[in-house]
């Protein structure tokens, strides 16, 4: 089976990528610097043609609310016209949970844009929403740090490793059209702030946490229904203590 992966260079790109061959499929990982560019159409044609499935892990290069937004749609709708001219039987599409309930992140409202353009087309799909990743712990904690503090919300929070967000994604590549949402996370929920608490005792880093429910997370305020899901969900095998003990930087 010929599969796509749009941003494929990236981190779940490259994980997806490295499991898909693994398991014989044809797979081509693009991205602009590869000569396919989402945005203004260039590759697309080209790297669509006999494709059976295009999986789509991109991310905007800037995280201004306006500019997200832009690039989610235009990238969003010409590789859905790219993929019906060429024949594609199934659009596979990387999301957020819980973005519909955060309207005041700046880049949540334009994940829920590009779902709503996945499910108005015609390709049959499969959309999968991860929670946030284990990897990011450390850029939460950089966000939220004001004068040598960390001010985190206590709200629920259940992240899952990139690893187990590439093989849930594989699987679904690898599976028939569900024409609907997946929701996948980490096996442990907790508050935001004890996460964030462990993380930063592994790393020795010496900042303090500071439990605040006023805190935002990328300009939103966080209850215990914000980032989790409130459905059935697939759970990771990966939890944070095992995840941070086989991560490459524990070696160093």
């Amino acid at each position: 089976m010929k599969i796509v992966i749009i941003g494929g260079t990236g981190l779940i790109g490259t994980k997806v990528a490295e499991r898909l061959r693994k398991q014989g499929h044809d797979v081509i990982q693009s991205s602009p610097s590869t000569g396919v560019n989402t945005l203004t159409g260039e590759g697309l044609a080209g790297v669509l043609a006999g494709a059976n499935v295009v999986l789509d892990v991109t991310n905007s290069p800037s995280f201004e609310p306006s500019a997200v937004l832009s690039f989610f749609q235009t990238s969003t709708a010409n590789l859905l016209k790219a993929e019906r001219e060429a024949g594609v039987r199934h659009h596979v599409a990387l999301s957020i949970v819980g973005i519909e309930r955060s309207p005041d992140n700046g880049y949540f409202p334009a994940k829920v844009a590009q779902e709503e353009l996945i499910k108005k087309g015609v390709i049959p799909y499969t959309i999968v929403r991860a929670t946030q990743f284990m990897e990011f712990l450390g850029g939460i904690a950089d966000s939220a740090t004001v004068d040598g503090e960390v001010h985190v919300s206590p709200g629920a929070f259940q992240p899952i490793a990139a690893d187990d967000v590439a093989s849930f994604v594989a699987e679904a590549v690898c599976g028939k059209p569900e024409n609907q949402t997946v929701e996948i996370a980490g096996p442990e929920k907790k508050p935001m702030s004890d996460f964030l608490k462990g993380y930063l005792t592994a790393t020795g880093d010496t900042r303090t946490v500071l439990i605040d429910p006023q805190a935002k997370y990328f300009g939103s305020l966080v209850n215990d229904q914000s980032l989790v899901p409130l459905g059935s969900a697939k759970l990771g095998r990966l939890d944070v203590k095992t995840w941070f003990a086989q991560r490459p930087q524990a070696s160093t």
